[in-house]
């Protein structure tokens, strides 16, 4: 079978990476790492929290990079929240925001209010201007669990997008062949995806470069620049900080990229290849 690698014009033997920055939008400091990051570091892709308090400023700072939307139904942080834009009630937690965890939204969400609010917030990122290029899910929530995983397939077939999806070992942990699913859809992702446990990609990201496989990967960082604002909010600031000098700081990181062979490349490359088969 043609690999992905073929179809998107490289040898089947190319290692392809998909360096993607979630959380666009979920403070000001994260639309400053982020954006720098994509303009003057080794980002080539990243993903907007669009209910997040700062989704808009991230609009404003917009100049046709590779975004796509993040779609959110959680709210992590303690002492800082944001909900649905559909106001949904079983979307919220009773603490004025969506709930903190994947579990809550799992037992408490009513799947419709979960497709009407994910589809707000992809029109959401349109109507401000993004030309998105793909999907993705906060927390992963949308990707482990069938009937949520409907949704977000649902979305992105709509939209013509393609999505970020775990790797196939992960299709017999979570019980559902979901990488079969998109691909009857006719729905592209990246062949592999690289784990990252919680906030802090460093050491992932360097391990990875050499030992990338054959065809495109992705793996996902935080960046976020250091301010008080993000020190108060994200218990997990310092990794969010160190994710954003490795991406933008570290310039030994782009040269262990060329030095492996490694094609940096954005997810709009997959959007129009699934939009000129479809």
């Amino acid at each position: 079978m043609t690999t992905l690698a073929e179809r998107l014009g490289h040898p089947p033997d190319a290692r392809l990476l998909i360096v993607n920055c979630d959380d666009l939008g979920s403070s000001h400091a994260a639309n400053v790492g982020v954006y720098e990051a994509l303009r003057e570091g080794v980002a080539s892709s990243a993903t907007l929290m669009v209910p997040c308090p700062w989704a808009r400023e991230a609009a404003a700072r917009y100049r046709g990079e590779d975004v796509g939307v993040h779609l959110t139904l959680n709210a992590e942080f303690d002492l800082y929240r944001w909900g649905p834009i559909t106001h949904a009630p079983s979307l919220l937690d009773g603490d004025g925001g969506f709930p903190r965890t994947v579990d809550d939204v799992w037992d408490h969400a009513d799947v419709e209010e979960v497709r009407r609010e994910c589809r707000a917030q992809v029109e959401r990122a349109i109507y401000w201007g993004f030309d998105v290029s793909h999907l993705d899910s906060h927390m992963g929530t949308l990707q482990l669990r069938p009937e949520f995983f409907d949704v977000y397939l649902e979305l992105a077939v709509e939209f013509r997008l393609p999505i970020r999806l775990s790797g196939a070992s992960t299709e017999r942990i979570v019980g559902f062949p979901f990488r079969r699913l998109a691909a009857e859809e006719g729905v592209v992702f990246p062949d592999h995806l690289a784990y990252v446990r919680g906030v802090g990609s460093r050491r992932v990201l360097e391990r990875l470069l050499f030992d990338l496989r054959p065809g495109v990967t992705e793996v996902y960082a935080h960046p976020a620049s250091d301010t008080s604002e993000l020190r108060s909010l994200a218990p997990d600031w310092p990794g969010r900080v160190d994710d954003h000098d490795l991406l933008t700081r570290d310039h030994s990181m782009r040269s262990l990229v060329e030095r492996a062979g490694i094609t940096v490349i954005g997810y709009r490359a997959l959007r129009d290849l699934m939009r000129a088969a479809a």
